[in-house]
């Protein structure tokens, strides 16, 4: 079970992120590297609890959501929370990929232990929780453009 808060983790993401590119060709989906980026950024606001989602999934208890997030591998192309979604709007590659790199210090420099916010779509998330949901989020996309 990865974690974000994991050292050989944390280097492990870092060091996939610092070899993103401008030109890094996607293996699956619709999104452009930079969209990418600014869409981990947004997803990472959120158990830093800048941003909020609505709740997207209705007649699915959120504990059934929370487990398959956590446990399930994400298929390619897998939806996502419309307050993330990229669209066809284009960001600056080298705003958001230093943004990145300083949301992931910053998200990592909170103890598991401390308190976190609500999960508006999920529920109640612990810090291992976040950490991991947000290791798992990462490394796919990562995955996506080849890293």
């Amino acid at each position: 079970m990865l974690i974000l808060h994991d050292p050989a983790t944390l280097d492990f993401i870092r060091s996939r992120v610092r070899r993103l590119t401008p030109d890094a060709t996607r293996l699956w989906g619709k999104m452009t590297v930079d969209q990418m980026l600014w869409h981990v950024n947004q997803a990472m606001e959120q158990p830093l609890g800048r941003i909020r989602f609505k709740r997207t999934i209705k007649y699915v208890p959120r504990s059934v959501i929370k487990v398959l997030l956590l446990n399930v591998k994400w298929p390619k192309g897998a939806r996502t929370q419309p307050e993330i979604f990229a669209g066809g709007l284009r960001h600056s590659f080298e705003d958001e990929h230093c943004r990145l790199l300083t949301l992931i210090d910053e998200f990592t420099s909170r103890p598991l232990d401390g308190p976190w916010p609500v999960s508006d779509t999920l529920g109640k998330m612990s810090g291992r929780d976040w950490s991991r949901l947000e290791a798992k989020h990462l490394d796919h996309h990562l995955r996506q453009f080849s890293l």
